[in-house]
């Protein structure tokens, strides 16, 4: 994260409640959001390094705080709906990042706790911490922003879980800003490529492998890195985009225009 004298204001006076927030994406989302002004709260499983993230943006001039949190329990989201709004005051954001990589198999092979587990983590952890968000953000008049995934609009083989998932948040989500506009709550996806993250190292061994093998698909020849998403997820939170609502915005590299 850049250094506290080059703070932007673009998120200034926001308060912002980030799923999945440790590592990867979601990170680069929290770090960003902070350096341009926002309080953010950093809901995770890892909580221990949750809180290394929080001491990396305190020690950086922001605003951080951080829960444990398993988005797919409603109790855990209510939970940590209440933390944002009592560590900072009110709630005018929200991030939906928590998102798990279901094994590589065709559907026939993959088990059905597998299967469970993608849709609570990918789709009903985006619901429930909406769910309890919304009455907050009627108040602020904020924004949720949900990370799909080109694999929203194309496939790949052996992913069917992960892609069903994604497909279904840009409909959540367009079904929500239909629902929420007369609140003056604006709903978007941001839809991520291949990423150069620690989980994508962990899929395909290691970064080098994955830039060699998944970096072509992309037109732009290269994985995307996290702070190029979290620019984007600025951008969907910010006053830069106050007529978009029910979108999907795409930030793959050219993935999808092959």
């Amino acid at each position: 994260m850049p250094q506290a004298a080059d703070h932007g204001d673009k998120l200034s006076g926001k308060v912002a409640l980030i799923t999945g927030a440790a590592n990867g994406i979601g990170r680069a989302i929290a770090e960003r959001f902070a350096h341009e002004g926002a309080s953010v709260v950093i809901a995770d499983l890892d909580n221990q390094t949750s809180q290394s993230v929080v001491t990396h943006i305190r020690e950086n001039g922001g605003r951080a705080d951080a829960i444990t949190c398993d988005v797919s329990q409603a109790h855990d989201a209510e939970r940590a709906v209440e933390h944002a709004v009592t560590s900072f005051g009110c709630l005018t954001t929200v991030v939906g990042s928590a998102a798990v990589f279901s094994p590589v198999v065709p559907i026939d092979e993959l088990s059905e706790a597998d299967w469970q587990r993608a849709i609570d983590v990918n789709l009903t952890g985006c619901f429930l911490i909406s769910k309890y968000a919304i009455p907050h953000l009627k108040t602020s008049r904020g924004t949720i922003t949900l990370i799909a995934s080109q694999m929203a609009q194309v496939a790949n083989a052996g992913q069917s879980a992960y892609c069903a998932t994604k497909g279904a948040l840009v409909q959540l989500a367009k079904g929500m800003a239909l629902d929420y506009a007369d609140a003056g709550i604006r709903v978007n996806t941001l839809s991520p490529g291949g990423i150069a993250t620690d989980r994508l190292a962990k899929r395909f061994g290691d970064l080098e492998r994955a830039q060699r093998i998944w970096g072509p698909k992309h037109p732009l020849g290269r994985l995307g890195e996290p702070d190029e998403i979290a620019r984007g997820a600025v951008f969907l939170a910010s006053d830069d985009s106050t007529f978009m609502t029910g979108a999907d915005l795409l930030i793959d590299g050219g993935y999808t225009a092959w």
